[in-house]
């Protein structure tokens, strides 16, 4: 039971970028575009946040990283914006376009980190984010120590997005625009919805949530930016958000599962039945585990009916 005590808290930390980036792809997704550059909006968000960091750290103290979010959400969305503008008005195919971006995020990334410090990689932060035990929800039995004993405060913020979402898409006008413009958009332009506008919106929306989920992978669990930050989690977000059913409760629950699947390289050894594995047999589960949720969950889990489809205003 302690090793679960122990464990949990790291699962939560390593889920919490998988939560939010996925949510960003849920936004995308559920306005008809598809968004498989979350792990290049991701690498920039991480960027952009590690660059805050490290020259302004001095300056903001202890707020650095919650202002570094800022940095990384702005980054993150306006290499978004390329992706809107390539699958929105040049009407390019979808796929190609993100597949594009994430080769792109490597070279980008490293040029501007070997021109801002003379090196492939950043200067170590002075700031960043650290582990908090919230007073009183701490005490509570079983759960207080799961969840509010030694726990990154991303993990909390991610769960108040998870709210906002959820209540975005299923509560308000905005949340049935977006989800009847990844629906039937044509459908949609003939009872006046801007269907332009909103799957901009959408692909902005997920460039914003990319960036900060890429921002807090740099900033809690490394202490230097470097090309190998981000490491397929934007991949493992679009497995969580095809394994959620593009429910935002579902990419929760998703994300905390790939967390744990995350660290069983780390706790393997403490595990009797799993200590005699090789490591390299847990390092690579996570990644085996997105193919297979891909492989399983892509004919059950029913997706927007118009995500990938160009939007063509003549067609009925």
């Amino acid at each position: 039971m302690s090793l679960i005590f122990e464990m949990f808290p790291i699962a939560l930390g390593i889920a919490t970028p998988f939560i939010i980036c996925a949510l960003g792809g849920l936004y995308s997704e559920r306005s008809g575009i598809v968004n498989i550059a979350l792990e290049g909006i991701m690498l920039v968000g991480a960027f952009a946040g590690s660059v805050f960091t490290v020259l302004l750290s001095s300056t903001f103290g202890d707020m650095t990283p919650w202002l570094a979010l800022l940095a990384g959400s702005l980054a993150g969305a306006l290499y978004a914006l390329i992706h809107a503008y390539a699958s929105i008005n040049l009407r390019a195919n979808q796929i190609i376009s993100g597949t594009a971006l994430n080769m792109l995020s490597t070279g980008l990334t490293l040029y501007l980190c070997q021109l801002l410090f003379q090196a492939q990689r950043s200067p170590t932060f002075e700031k960043s984010f650290t582990k908090v035990t919230v007073p009183l929800l701490s005490d509570i039995p079983v759960i207080g120590e799961l969840f509010f004993t030694n726990t990154y405060p991303t993990f909390y913020l991610a769960i108040l997005l998870v709210v906002i979402t959820y209540f975005v898409i299923f509560k308000t006008r905005f949340g049935i625009h977006l989800r009847s413009c990844g629906e039937f958009p044509q459908a949609s332009a003939s009872m006046g919805i801007n269907v332009t506008k909103i799957r901009y919106i959408g692909v902005l929306l997920s460039g914003v949530l990319g960036g900060v989920a890429g921002c807090i992978t740099v900033l809690t669990s490394n202490i230097q930016f470097t090309v190998t930050t981000i490491n397929g989690a934007g991949f493992i977000a679009l497995a969580c958000l095809i394994f959620g059913k593009w429910n935002p409760l579902g990419c929760l629950a998703a994300g905390i599962f790939f967390g744990f699947s995350k660290i069983l390289a780390t706790y393997s050894g403490s595990i009797p039945f799993l200590s005699g594995l090789p490591t390299e047999f847990f390092q690579a589960i996570p990644y085996v585990l997105t193919i297979l949720a891909l492989i399983i969950f892509s004919k059950k889990s029913v997706g927007p009916k118009a995500a990938g489809e160009i939007y063509d205003s003549g067609k009925r």
